[in-house]
């Protein structure tokens, strides 16, 4: 397992050493001990979307705030964490990797981070492993075309949101929790 780190603290991606031959392949999405983190995973989570989909930019408030390691299981998307730890030194700077079945890397997101995705293939489907159940009171977010965050979506189709992720907030109007 290869682990790379990223410009923004704490964020990592997660490259699972893949072994093949004539049957398919086979590698470890997830070992506990290859990774240098504290932390139990209670729940996976897993959405099937297509292509133009956006979701997020979700994160949850304490004292329910959430670690998510991501990755994309079937087709590929653009995958985006902002930073929303204030004592940060890229709070409020974004990072955005390829997520796909073909590459197979995995980004690792702390809490303090908003998440979304975009759907680039025609179908895609997303897992991710969750460290505190999701809990409504906390759920909030930030509009996923916030010009103050500069997110470079690539985009070549009118996207598609839900109404939630529609009515979400700008990134100025946070007063971020972490």
């Amino acid at each position: 397992m290869k682990i790379s780190k990223t410009f923004i603290k704490d964020l990592i991606i997660i490259e699972p050493q893949l072994f093949k031959d004539e049957r398919g392949f086979f590698y470890e999405s997830y070992n506990k001990n290859n990774l240098d983190i504290n932390i139990v995973f209670v729940q996976d989570n897993e959405s099937k979307s297509y292509k133009g989909v956006i979701r997020g930019l979700h994160f949850q408030a304490p004292p329910f705030e959430q670690t998510k390691l991501v990755r994309c299981v079937s087709g590929n998307i653009l995958d985006v964490a902002v930073d929303l730890r204030t004592n940060s030194k890229t709070y409020g700077k974004s990072f955005s990797i390829e997520l796909s079945s073909i590459n197979n890397k995995q980004l690792f997101i702390p809490k303090g981070f908003a998440h979304g995705f975009q759907v680039l293939s025609n179908e895609a489907i997303v897992n991710y492993k969750v460290d505190e159940h999701y809990n409504s009171d906390t759920d909030s977010g930030i509009i996923w075309n916030d010009k103050d965050l500069s997110i470079d979506w690539n985009l070549d189709i009118k996207p598609i949101l839900s109404n939630k992720d529609l009515k979400l907030d700008l990134f100025k109007n946070l007063k971020s929790p972490f």
